[in-house]
């Protein structure tokens, strides 16, 4: 089944959660988030190699040795050898920028690839998925990864379970200021948080699906960032600042980020307020999925 010194490398995008509801199950299959996203065009590139000079696992990412739980966990699950894997990110890390589900998901599909396990679709999105689920480092990014543009999930869980649907939206440019981290497993592990979290999503699901539409989307996310208590004093003053330049925003979750939108006639203005804040970076919301380069 494995060739020597075999590698393979694959790509998976980023994915910015809006707003989400959190359905908890024993099965980590079953397990997961229902919500609204966006998957953008950068994302986290992974090179895996076997060698046999390895004695360990070894992951690391921009160039740097790191534990990456998540990853390890796909690499144990379908492997039976250490792996050097080896992840680039031009998508800031632990900011909500979905960059776990990424290393997660690109390391799959090049594992597969590179021991010829033979895995569809579908077995290479359910092993990320367990993995990210049981490291409590995402809920669903995965599934929204493999889809590509703005991803509605109805249904939680590992492809088999879950249903997806998406709002048709054109090349659409999208500025995002990464200011700090928020940490995962803390936010989806305290009843208080995830009560609010289920209660805000719920409802803005509601309202997603009765207009589903990107503005729509937008909107709802800002009022699950505020009415969970989610966003910080920070994330409040940028989100009001950009609506006062005309355009829209809201916090990417789980991160102490923003993500904004404009009009072509509001574009300058939009960027120079969120400039005041710090250094904008620039993606596009477009159809690029996860898979094989």
């Amino acid at each position: 089944m494995k060739k020597r010194n075999c590698s393979a490398r694959a790509f998976a995008p980023a994915h910015i959660t809006g707003f989400f509801c959190i359905q908890d199950h024993e099965d980590p299959c079953k397990k997961g988030s229902i919500g609204c996203g966006i998957v953008l065009d950068g994302g986290v590139i992974t090179t895996v190699t076997f060698s046999e000079k390895l004695d360990d696992t070894q992951i690391t990412l921009n160039g740097e040795i790191v534990c990456a739980d998540t990853t390890r966990s796909v690499v144990d699950m379908l492997s039976n050898s250490p792996m050097l894997v080896e992840s680039i990110a031009n998508i800031p890390v632990g900011c909500g920028f979905g960059a776990s589900g990424a290393g997660a998901l690109s390391t799959a599909y090049a594992l597969n690839d590179a021991l010829s396990l033979n895995l569809t679709a579908e077995k290479i999105i359910e092993t990320a998925h367990i993995a990210e689920v049981v490291n409590r480092s995402g809920l669903g990014d995965v599934i929204a990864q493999s889809y590509g543009g703005v991803v509605i999930r109805k249904k939680a869980g590992a492809p088999q379970y879950s249903s997806v649907d998406w709002i048709p939206v054109a090349e659409k440019e999208i500025f995002c200021l990464a200011l700090g981290e928020l940490d995962t497993r803390h936010v989806i592990s305290d009843p208080d948080i995830v009560w609010r979290i289920n209660a805000m999503g719920k409802g803005a699901m509601k309202k997603l699906l009765a207009s589903p539409s990107f503005e729509t989307f937008m909107r709802c996310s800002r009022d699950f960032a505020l009415g969970t208590g989610l966003a910080s004093n920070l994330i409040i003053d940028i989100i009001e600042a950009v609506e006062s330049a005309g355009g829209l925003a809201s916090q990417a979750m789980l991160g102490e980020s923003v993500f904004v939108t404009a009009v072509p006639e509001r574009r300058e203005e939009v960027i120079e307020t969120l400039s005041e804040f710090g250094q904008p970076a620039a993606y596009f919301i477009n159809n690029c999925r996860a898979g094989l380069l």
